[in-house]
């Protein structure tokens, strides 16, 4: 196999690969018993598919099952390394196939999002006509990444993270296993040691395994006749540090506070010191870069309307090409929150807009300001006295907009900070009488 080791044992993650629906851990939206895909699984009934998820949550495992499930040849093979050659040659095979059995053959793609639009046209035909049954696999949001025709050949399957539990099931599976596993060696793991092997994997089952193969054949090779391996023991391994935190206890709240207001107080040294605290320590990037898409409306505001950009591009950085090369994308929206100017003003706002409608109720819409798309309706007064701004100088006009009983009320008080100063200026020109 193309993954195996110069020593000619496939890796751990490989041999531990489930070949049957009742081996896989996770994915309970694909695979418990009354689940659609599991069904067409069970039947042999299957259809073109895109699995989308994370590493290691089981996309290329789901696609060898459809073989095993189905009886029809596979052939895989990634678009990484792979072209429109290697895909004739498949196609020129499956054709051989069918004219022999009358059966398709299974075409698994991995990283299919890597195949540029024309280079995916080329699957559309044969796709079409039944000849493959194409299984793709992508990291990538297949809405962005493959083409309209193709999505409507294929049901796309949404896999997830691999969920704390279900890790540990997998590791002590793999450490018990004498087959396939490593339960020759009858190593034994404290809770400690797995919890730190789980943490530092996040929600890969690949790096799971490997990261526990690499443990326990350092071990053998620096203390054979120990048969525990503790947490002391793992971090010395794979020269990864536990540290001290809990994703539901204070020690997570403590971290994302110190974040906060690191950002919130100018000071990017900071912020990336305990930026970088959670995430070594295993907590989810992804609310990470929740916390600085808030903080950018709520601190930063409109007194640097681009940080909310920056914040929302580090969230789709770290979707899209994930650990280890998205973690500078975070680490570029924390400095740049941190040294943006600071307003919360928008914040402020949004108080007191929702004090005022818990408080005052449900004020009718103004006569004027109303539609009016009936003539009953304009007979009523919708929509009379109403003044188009487009129609005069500067496109402005005085009129009133909010209710009746709320006229001159200001919510929006912009700072003389950063951009804000520039929306002060344009409020103060047209000001509330």
């Amino acid at each position: 196999m193309a993954d195996e080791r110069p020593d000619g044992i496939a890796p751990l993650a490989e041999r531990m690969r489930p070949e049957k629906i009742e081996d896989m851990v996770g994915q309970p939206q694909l695979l418990d018993p009354e689940a659609p895909f599991r069904k067409a699984l069970e039947s042999g009934r299957v259809f073109p598919v895109i699995f989308w998820g994370p590493p290691g949550s089981g996309k290329t495992t789901l696609a060898r099952m459809i073989a095993t499930y189905t009886r029809y040849p596979f052939r895989a093979f990634s678009a990484v390394t792979s072209g429109l050659k290697d895909l004739r040659e498949a196609i020129k095979e499956a054709e051989i196939h069918r004219q022999q059995t009358g059966q398709p053959t299974i075409l698994f793609v991995d990283e299919i999002h890597r195949f540029h639009k024309g280079q995916q046209d080329a699957f559309l035909p044969h796709v079409e006509n039944g000849l493959i049954l194409l299984v793709g696999a992508t990291t990538q949001n297949p809405s962005f990444e493959i083409i309209p025709p193709l999505l409507s050949r294929a049901r796309v399957m949404i896999l997830k993270s691999i969920q704390n539990e279900d890790l540990k099931v997998i590791l002590i599976r793999a450490l018990g296993d004498s087959e396939k596993g490593l339960g020759k060696w009858d190593f034994q793991l404290t809770e400690e040691a797995l919890e730190h092997l789980v943490e530092i994997s996040q929600g890969d089952a690949r790096v799971a395994l490997n990261n526990l193969e690499a443990a326990l054949f350092y071990r053998l090779q620096t203390g054979p006749e120990e048969r525990a391996m503790d947490l002391a023991a793992i971090e010395k391994a794979l020269d990864r540090k536990a540290l001290p935190y809990d994703k539901d206890g204070e020690e997570h709240y403590n971290l994302i506070s110190a974040f906060h207001k690191s950002l919130r107080g100018g000071d990017p040294q900071a912020a990336v010191y305990w930026l970088y605290r959670m995430l070594s320590a295993g907590e989810d990037p992804l609310f990470v870069a929740r916390r600085m898409i808030r903080f950018a409306s709520e601190d930063v505001g409109l007194a640097d309307p681009r940080a909310l950009l920056v914040a929302l591009a580090s969230f789709d950085a770290w979707q899209k090409i994930g650990p280890p090369e998205a973690e500078l994308a975070l680490t570029e929206a924390a400095v740049y929150l941190a040294t943006a100017p600071k307003s919360n003003a928008l914040y402020l706002a949004e108080k007191a807009v929702k004090a005022e409608i818990d408080q005052t109720g449900a004020r009718p819409v103004p006569m004027h300001i109303r539609n009016a798309p009936t003539g009953l309706m304009k007979k009523l007064g919708y929509g009379r006295g109403y003044r188009y701004p487009h129609n005069y100088p500067g496109a402005w006009i005085e009129q009133e907009y909010l209710p009746e009983n709320l006229k001159n009320r200001v919510f929006y008080q912009p700072t003389e900070r950063g951009f804000e100063q520039e929306i002060r200026r344009r409020t103060t020109r047209h000001p509330k009488k």
